[in-house]
């Protein structure tokens, strides 16, 4: 029974998880939160994970009672995503792999979250909505690939959710997607935004220069509130996002849609699709908000599929790849 210990730190959240045969036996997290206001650097975002995940791996370590000699593998995030933060996991990972005397698994970030999917709901062959932080795409598997049918054309859908808590000065604790969420719940007033989506693709750039725009005027005037503005955005981009992945169910005639990444937690945008899901005769599957996050458990999990066919990371092809694309990686673990 392989057990592999999974190391994730693409963005401002560093984890440790240990995972066997399908069960996640630990998963630690630290998250590194800035003032309201202000984004997360690549610097400090590293430094800070540099200060945290030996303690987090060793809590893992002690949590799944797993001592180094029981660790088969270790999996850890290649990319995408920032590159200081990347480096450290990078590091990490290369480190304990030689100390331990085990395989390297290099794991694509948007793959973990697919295969921490599957493994905790029903759905073992869905059509997938990954929206993040750092990333939007609509995801369907074919030919030993994850195919990307539909993605955002600028940035993600959870960056552009941020930049609209950094401008009404929300705090990030324990993250600005959630808090705007539980703003938006409060709205009254829909307003109008650019809604822009092509075929099965979308932006969200000229939506947020709009906000940049109009929001102090809307806040000045009494025009609209900022549970409207939060409202009014959550609405419109959720509206694109179902739009869109009905589409591609249409296209895929798949009979589950996966949910995965951190903006997957948000009830609302779940809500849409499973009001869409429903009309489709299709199941939505949403991921466990505990493996939506970024999490060390959902690399470990990957990295354990990769393990059990053999597929493993040489030292020298050890690197990280900023941009490193959810199709780039051939998936020889499923049929």
């Amino acid at each position: 029974m392989p057990t592999v210990l999974g190391l994730e730190g693409s963005a401002n959240k560093v984890g440790a998880g240990i995972v066997r045969d399908g069960a996640v036996l630990s998963n630690r997290r630290a998250t590194y939160v800035t003032p309201p206001g202000h984004g997360f650097a690549p610097g400090p975002t590293g430094r800070h994970h540099r200060e945290r995940l030996l303690g987090l791996v060793e809590a893992a370590l002690r949590e799944a009672r797993v001592g180094p000699e029981g660790i088969d593998g270790v999996a850890f995030t290649k990319g995408p995503g920032m590159g200081a933060p990347l480096a450290v996991v990078a590091t990490v990972a290369r480190t304990l792999a030689q100390l331990w005397g085990v395989p390297l698994l290099a794991v694509n970030h948007c793959l973990g979250h697919i295969e921490m999917g599957r493994l905790l709901g029903a759905a073992p062959a869905p059509t997938v909505l990954y929206v993040s932080g750092g990333n939007t795409q609509v995801i369907s598997f074919s030919r030993r690939r994850y195919r990307i049918l539909g993605e955002t054309l600028d940035v993600a859908v959870g960056n552009c959710i941020d930049r609209l808590a950094r401008l009404l000065q929300i705090p990030n604790d324990p993250s600005p997607g959630y808090n705007v969420e539980q703003l938006a719940k409060r709205g009254r007033r829909l307003l109008s935004l650019p809604y822009v989506v092509k075929g099965l693709d979308v932006s969200f750039s000229g939506l947020l220069s709009h906000l940049q725009s109009v929001t102090p005027k809307l806040l000045e005037s009494g025009e609209a509130t900022p549970e409207d503005l939060c409202f009014s955005l959550q609405e419109t981009v959720f509206a694109m996002l179902t739009e869109v992945t009905e589409r591609a169910l249409a296209l895929t005639r798949a009979r589950h849609l996966l949910l995965v990444g951190g903006v997957a937690c948000n009830r609302r945008l779940q809500e849409m699709l499973q009001t869409m899901c429903r009309a489709r005769g299709a199941e939505l599957c949403p991921t466990d908000d505990r493996y939506c996050i970024d999490n060390g458990a959902m690399i470990a999990q990957a990295g354990w599929e990769m393990l059990r066919v053999g597929q493993v990371t040489e030292l020298s092809q050890s690197g990280i790849t900023q941009r490193y694309r959810t199709d780039e990686v051939e998936v020889t673990w499923r049929d």
